[in-house]
């Protein structure tokens, strides 16, 4: 595991245990990519871009926040993708309130 890959594991592991949620937050082989596992259907399979018309509202409001480029969702799961340059620190909270208002976790 190289530096910048454990200081992501490191990350979404502090995020899990310190918050109790239902959301589930898995890395994916692309180290610019979350999975975040919901436990309910979310629809689709469907892609949003930021910068593009979406016509999803919580895509929309994924797609909103700073550094997110794209959102996947499909089955019980969302994946959300972001710029090299920005951290999942900032991204995951604010992913996981948006997933947990909309899916009832």
């Amino acid at each position: 595991m190289t530096g910048s890959q454990n200081c992501r594991a490191t990350a979404v592991g502090a995020l899990a245990s310190t918050i109790d949620m239902a959301v589930q937050i898995s890395n994916t082989p692309n180290p610019n990519a979350l999975k975040f596992t919901v436990g309910v259907d979310v629809g689709g399979p469907a892609t949003f871009v930021a910068g593009r018309d979406v016509d999803d509202p919580t895509a929309a409001a994924l797609v909103a926040i700073d550094g997110v480029t794209s959102v996947f969702m499909t089955a019980d799961f969302v994946t959300l993708s972001k710029t090299p340059d920005t951290s999942w620190d900032a991204i995951a909270p604010l992913a996981t309130d948006i997933l947990e208002q909309r899916f009832g976790a």
